[in-house]
């Protein structure tokens, strides 16, 4: 896979941040959907727009250490993850055998165009700066076939924050984006998608998240 593009660094810093905190990043997140029947919900419905449309490969893209991407495989859905990190990624094979799991990055999606039947991006758009937003939402559309689903879910708020500690204490470089539901939509709505359905919801994940279910639009976004 492609590592993509990286014009201001960021992409380094999150993948060292994460490769470093990777087994305590599994370990303090595994049983977060366990503990919150309202995102599991979400992931149903995604899960049931695949199948109404046929079923199909569904990548979960920022996939981490694999539990939301292993979720939707329990769900049966035909799904793999993408990861910026290998450490990331290491974890996510040794926790979930028989999961297909990819090195790449969202900034340059390295699959066929019109190959995925979904596409879920969950609180992995959270470091991407806002100048790489629409490259990365045009590679979203690319990749999924006309009319397939794409779930988002974001912190909502204002502003970024320079994130210095993560998990387990260890020392990260991240920046942390939060952004109104209503910028995201418009994004979407210009990148050729047509959203659906949207929330906002307190969980472990988010002192406030924001969850879009879209669909790629069979038109060309207007440009």
């Amino acid at each position: 896979m492609e590592q993509g593009r990286d014009n201001g660094g960021w992409l380094d810093d999150t993948r060292t941040s994460y490769d470093t905190v990777a087994a305590d990043y599994a370990r303090l997140t595994s049983h977060l959907l366990a503990e919150h029947p309202e995102e599991r919900a979400v992931l149903e419905l995604f899960a049931d727009l695949v199948r109404g449309r046929g079923g199909g490969p569904v990548v979960d893209v920022g996939c981490g250490t694999g539990r939301v991407t292993a979720h939707l495989c329990g769900l049966g859905l035909d799904a793999f993850g993408i990861d910026l990190s290998p450490g990331m990624l290491e974890v996510a094979r040794r926790d979930h055998p028989g999961v297909r799991f990819d090195l790449g990055s969202m900034t340059r999606l390295d699959l066929p165009d019109a190959s995925v039947a979904g596409l879920i991006a969950w609180y992995s758009l959270i470091h991407v700066p806002d100048e790489e937003m629409d490259t990365v939402l045009a590679h979203f559309r690319r990749v999924l076939r006309p009319g397939a689903p794409l779930l988002l879910s974001f912190h909502v708020g204002e502003g970024s924050t320079l994130k210095t500690e993560g998990y387990g204490g260890h020392p990260m470089k991240v920046h942390v984006h939060r952004r109104r539901p209503d910028r995201v939509i418009a994004r979407l709505d210009a990148s050729g998608f047509t959203v659906e359905r949207h929330r906002a919801l307190t969980s472990a994940e988010s002192t406030l998240g924001g969850i879009v279910l879209a669909r790629r639009a069979t038109a060309a976004p207007a440009r």
